[in-house]
């Protein structure tokens, strides 16, 4: 072990002064939409283009985990991560937690004996092992037998070579994952032809419901949204609002009741309630309680990602002079769609918003969508994507980064509230 963290070590002090890592995570779902883990996505920047050395990659990864808490990015739940023959064989996977590790063995891997020793040996002591972007050769056969996941690319490969891969598996204890699910329709493609878990961003564009208005307790929501990200509060004002909306006003009592304020005695005054749980406690209670009412029945990652684009536009905007309340507000919209089943068109006008903000909401490429930009590029592993905004904007990318962290461990934190 001591040898892994000296090797890593000398991988992290040898990267170029003028670089710096980026690191995004991907969700992969069940058929129920539920969250069953992350992968974790690397590149070096802001440079425009990907290194390309694999070994660097995996290294940086496997820092970047130690560094902020593998739990902490994945909130526990299994980690995939891309890993070369060279970081298996040298044993710096050992760094990170084999409960919650997935190692990724790369398509252009050869199974060498060396290879598959590695693997039996890493699975020996608790990790799982990924096949990625798998196609069926029968010199894969060994590391079939190591594998508890097999990942296909559900673009490149067609029906029937799925199908033969899937019946050649059947009976085997190995998770098949679906790749690159970007509609509903290929969600229920991949369902049907036996996949059992799915990555990619299916689950932020549901089936629109036709027809579909905004009911008006939506908008007095999206209103009281609106005031929760005001810089001063009137609580007298605040607590006639919360009155109206009776799972928020539940969600409130329940919260301040909660061994998390250890009180005495019970409090059932909204006035009161306010007092006791503070201003800044009270206005992401509130955000919390309307946005996952918002949310109805629908995945709760998609309340993850509107937390931490909020959160992430908020943070990042006091670095390039915009107005972080508005910031946030625009991150937590960009997934109304999502959580509404309605188009952004058939939204923005019925939004009490500034008018670049609703252009920013409608995708106008202006300053105010210059952060919601970054991140969206960033939640797929668009690094030109990202880089294209660094040079429109003057952003410091180290900061960026920081911002990006911070904003999905309040994500996270966000949900744990949700759930109270």
């Amino acid at each position: 072990m001591q040898s892994a963290i000296a090797e890593l070590s000398l991988a992290v002090t040898a990267e170029p002064t003028d670089g710096l890592r980026f690191v995004a995570r991907q969700p992969i779902l069940d058929k129920r939409n539920r969250l069953h883990g992350y992968e974790l996505l690397f590149r070096m920047g802001p440079e425009a283009s990907f290194r390309g050395d694999g070994d660097f990659a995996t290294r940086s990864v496997i820092d970047s985990a130690v560094m902020f808490g593998l739990e902490k990015l994945t909130g526990n739940l299994p980690a995939f991560v891309n890993c070369t023959a060279d970081a298996m064989s040298k044993q710096l996977a050992q760094i990170l937690p084999p409960s919650i590790t997935v190692l990724e063995v790369l398509e252009d891997l050869e199974p060498t004996p060396e290879l598959i020793e590695s693997c039996r040996e890493l699975k020996a002591i608790g990790f799982r092992i990924a096949l990625d972007d798998f196609v069926w050769r029968p010199e894969l056969e060994p590391l079939v037998k190591l594998a508890d996941y097999i990942k296909v690319d559900f673009v490149k490969s067609g029906e029937e070579e799925r199908k033969a891969l899937i019946d050649r598996l059947r009976g085997t204890p190995i998770c098949l994952l679906a790749e690159k699910i970007e509609t509903q329709k290929e969600f229920k493609q991949a369902c049907k032809e036996g996949f059992t878990l799915f990555q990619g961003y299916y689950f932020c564009r549901p089936e629109l419901l036709k027809n579909r208005g905004i009911p008006a307790n939506y908008l007095s929501q999206i209103q009281l949204l609106k005031m929760m990200r005001q810089e001063t509060l009137d609580l007298a004002q605040l607590a006639a609002l919360v009155k109206r909306e009776p799972s928020l006003t539940h969600r409130l009592l329940r919260v301040v009741n909660s061994p998390i304020y250890a009180l005495r005695q019970q409090v059932d005054s909204i006035e009161l309630a306010l007092v006791v749980v503070g201003e800044e406690n009270f206005r992401r209670i509130a955000t919390v309680a309307i946005t996952s009412d918002l949310n109805g029945g629908q995945t709760a990652e998609i309340l993850r990602v509107a937390f931490a684009r909020a959160r992430f536009c908020e943070l990042a905007a006091t670095c390039c002079n915009l107005v972080p309340s508005e910031q946030f507000l625009l991150g937590l919209l960009s997934m109304f769609p999502a959580m509404l089943r309605i188009s952004m068109e058939d939204l923005v006008p019925s939004l009490p918003l500034r008018k670049e903000i609703s252009q920013a909401l409608m995708g106008t490429p202006n300053r105010e969508r210059s952060l919601l930009r970054w991140v969206e590029s960033h939640e797929r592993g668009d690094w030109e994507g990202c880089d294209q905004v660094f040079k429109c904007n003057c952003f410091d990318p180290k900061k960026v980064q920081q911002f990006y962290f911070d904003a999905i461990f309040w994500a996270e934190a966000a949900i744990s509230t949700a759930d109270l």
